[in-house]
């Protein structure tokens, strides 16, 4: 769909925020967005300042963002949305800020910290009709959704067993000793919430099995650990996962793994086959039939569905990763935003279903499952439901 730049905030993703450059390079990869207003920091100095070596226009450069949903929204080329990359607990109220605005949001996970904080911004998104996307950036790869339409055409039978893990090493030390701007809000309870490694990084791995299997777990067993002394949040997380077919699923996700950069890994196998991916290694997914050799299918090869193929940029041989799948979220946000406004069905004027975009459920899910799983581990890995409630 060729459009217009849509006009872009940005709350957060200051300077020094590693996550604020990634937004602002996925936002430009397709040229679908412009950058014209920002409130870039917690405090008015340093998001000014921010503004200014981004180059906002000074009229369009915030303090706050309470001040910036106003005036953005009171002006006639005011932002039509805005991306949310600020540390956990100013998800919620900005959100909400924004959605009063009359503001579609792409916010950054976990949505927020608590349950019913989810729950209201759910129904703020329905109450003010507007776009809202939670960046579980994973979901852009390519062979991600081949994957996902493989498992939904039957390709492996019926789902037996999911094995879903991601582990770093960055945390193996008490790097938030050191002042680390990152490491610090991430192991604060007060601004991460009640997760550390689990809302970081296994929001991600149980967003990912789901988006690929279709399947919503029932019932979780966790068990979180902190290996560093003094560290306040869990730093390894281990949970066994029940799916409504009678499925099972383990999850694993550490900050403390020595060895491991960004490994985030994810195994589906059926009374058919099975498929594997690797983040680190995303240009390839193992299909594996009962009984035949082991297929690799890769992005832009042969034998791939639309859903791969409206997700690849350039030829086979070329590799994408991180940047591009980031990038994905955005370009499938700037076609639903576009169809919106122009009244389209925006299943009819691209091939990225909407579905595609982790939504504002998707987010809840992830809260949920936070609560669920520290709720489980304090009960000595007690089974929980983790489904949201019926109408959520």
């Amino acid at each position: 769909m060729t459009t217009r730049r849509l006009r872009w905030g940005l709350v957060g993703g200051g300077h020094g925020a590693f996550i604020g450059a990634v937004h602002r390079m996925a936002a430009r990869l397709d040229d679908r967005y412009e950058l014209v207003a920002g409130a870039l920091s917690s405090t008015a100095e340093r998001s000014l300042a921010s503004g200014r070596e981004l180059g906002l226009a000074q009229a369009r450069n915030y303090p706050s963002y309470r001040e910036m949903a106003a005036s953005e929204a009171a002006r006639k080329d005011g932002i039509q949305v805005v991306s949310i990359v600020a540390p956990n607990d100013v998800h919620y109220d900005a959100a909400k800020t924004f959605l009063e605005a009359g503001i579609d949001v792409i916010c950054d996970k976990p949505l927020v910290t608590e349950l019913a904080q989810a729950l209201t911004l759910v129904k703020s998104v329905r109450q003010y009709d507007r776009v809202f996307v939670v960046t579980y950036n994973y979901t852009g790869y390519p062979l991600v959704r081949q994957a996902r339409e493989m498992v939904a055409a039957g390709e492996i039978g019926e789902i037996r067993l999911v094995q879903v893990e991601y582990l770093q090493s960055w945390l193996t030390e008490k790097l938030e000793d050191s002042g680390n701007k990152q490491a610090l809000w991430r192991t604060d309870p007060a601004r991460s919430g009640p997760g550390g490694c689990l809302g970081d990084i296994g929001t991600h791995a149980f967003h990912l099995a789901g988006f690929v299997t279709g399947l919503d777990a029932t019932e979780i067993s966790a068990q979180l650990d902190t290996f560093v002394p003094g560290r306040r949040l869990d730093d390894n997380v281990r949970i066994m996962m029940r799916y409504p077919n009678g499925a099972q699923g383990m999850l694993w996700a550490s900050q403390v793994t020595p060895g491991h950069e960004n490994d985030l890994r994810l195994r589906v196998y059926g009374s058919k086959g099975s498929l594997s991916w690797a983040q680190e290694r995303p240009n390839a997914l193992a299909f594996a039939r009962l009984g035949q050799p082991t297929q690799y299918l890769t992005r832009g090869g042969p034998g791939l569905g639309p859903a791969a193929a409206s997700a690849t940029r350039i030829p086979a041989g070329h590799p994408e990763g991180y940047l591009e799948a980031f990038a994905q979220l955005y370009k499938d946000a700037a076609d639903l935003i576009a169809a919106r406004a122009k009244g389209r069905d925006p299943a009819a004027s691209s091939q990225r279903e909407p579905a595609f975009l982790p939504g504002v459920i998707d987010g809840a899910k992830g809260v949920k499952f936070i609560a669920t799983a520290v709720e489980s581990s304090r009960a000595g890995g007690s089974w929980r439901p983790v489904s949201l409630a019926s109408g959520a």
